[in-house]
């Protein structure tokens, strides 16, 4: 039984097909996709195992089932790419040696040359009595804060002392404190993709005292893009799924908010981020000059700062929409329409919206080092 199935549409095999052809690449990354190519259960796929696939290309099981892995999980880019090395290795320690090393860092210098006993002991490798009471410091705590240098958060870290940051950011919250116009209504817009799973087994329904349970084995079908039209102080939002994520359809996204969602407001005030379809020259490749002005002057269009997406509601309600309803196997667009469908019913019927009060008054004390310095006189 094999734990991650792949199946590769005909967008998914054509680059592949090409890329191994030109061979213009690392041999890890041609391998790969080797692999996929002849794990493939597709209509044109191989459909090898595993076992025969590393005697075909001479590599490991090991490297066939990480690849396959990958591509389930991650999607194609990540199956592609090389495996990084994990870099220097770091050891470990334990509450009681943490509680020593902050000890002997935070105590106070020696008055002579002669050091703890117990912390001679323990580093020449005797059986000292190690300390830990020192400094307020104790196992329980120490154990709950422990160094673990092999952690590592990511994080949209900001510019420091950035005019172009700063001005996007004041020009957004400037929006957001005019009162609702429903002649000018705020609207935000973003966009999230969703991987789409398929179940290989039929779940077990819920008991008493069991819940459900699914088997660990699944199926890639592909991923589904989703738009997000919010309008927080109406509390209205609308979620499109598509296909893709490219410039047409984010022409079309704004034909229907400009012909559809608002035909008789006088000006559509839109706030986005700054992805490269999300301009206004995506008119230009999907309607004629005269459709593309004509959608243009509806529109009074404002941009987060580049690193600076948390200032579009669209992504606090995007976040919403993942905890309440994306996270769990969907196996095709239909049934994501569906139940994106009632999410968005159930949101919108209950007139959810966004209590923002972070206002420039507020980024210029709290953000002060994002502001350049200015030299007077």
């Amino acid at each position: 039984m094999v734990k991650y199935v792949v199946r590769l549409n005909k967008e998914e095999r054509a680059p592949l097909l090409a890329f191994v052809t030109t061979g213009r690449a690392a041999a890890a990354k041609l391998l790969h996709a080797r692999i996929l190519l002849k794990a493939d259960v597709g209509e044109d796929g191989r459909c090898w195992t595993a076992a025969d696939i590393a005697d075909a290309l001479d590599t490991s099981a090991a490297t066939v089932h990480r690849v396959r892995q990958a591509f389930v999980e991650q999607g194609m880019e990540a199956a592609l790419a090389r495996k990084r090395p994990t870099g220097r290795q770091y050891h470990k320690l334990d509450g009681a040696q943490e509680a020593q090393l902050v000890a002997v860092t935070c105590s106070a210098p020696p008055m002579s040359n002669a050091l703890d006993a117990p912390v001679i002991g323990r580093q020449a490798g005797g059986t000292g009595r190690r300390r830990h009471h020192q400094c307020g410091v104790c196992p329980h705590h120490a154990q709950k804060n422990a160094l673990k240098p092999w952690q590592q958060q990511q994080w949209v870290i900001p510019p420091q002392a950035n005019a172009e940051f700063v001005c996007a950011m004041e020009d957004v919250l400037e929006v957001y404190t005019r009162p609702y116009d429903p002649k000018r209504p705020q609207v935000c817009v973003d966009e999230t993709s969703k991987q789409l799973v398929a179940e290989t087994r039929v779940p077990i329904p819920a008991t008493p005292g069991q819940p459900v349970r699914i088997d660990y084995e699944y199926e890639r079908q592909g991923t589904a893009n989703l738009f997000m039209v919010f309008e927080p102080l109406a509390g209205q939002r609308r979620v499109k799924v598509t296909e893709r994520r490219t410039a047409v359809d984010f022409a079309h996204l704004i034909r229907e908010l400009v012909d559809t969602q608002y035909p008789h407001a006088e000006k559509i005030v839109l706030v986005m981020d700054n992805l490269n379809t999300h301009k206004p020259a995506s008119l230009y490749e999907a309607y004629t000059p005269a459709e593309a002005r004509r959608l243009m002057e509806r529109l009074e269009i404002h941009h987060t700062p580049t690193h600076g997406s948390w200032l579009n509601m669209a992504e606090t309600e995007l976040s919403v929409l993942a905890a309440q309803c994306l996270n769990r196997r969907l196996p095709d667009p239909a049934i994501l329409t569906q139940e994106v469908a009632a999410w968005e019913r159930q949101r919108n019927t209950a007139k959810c919206r966004v209590d923002w009060r972070f206002t420039t008054h507020d980024a210029r004390i709290k953000l002060t080092r994002l502001y350049p310095a200015i030299q007077l006189g």
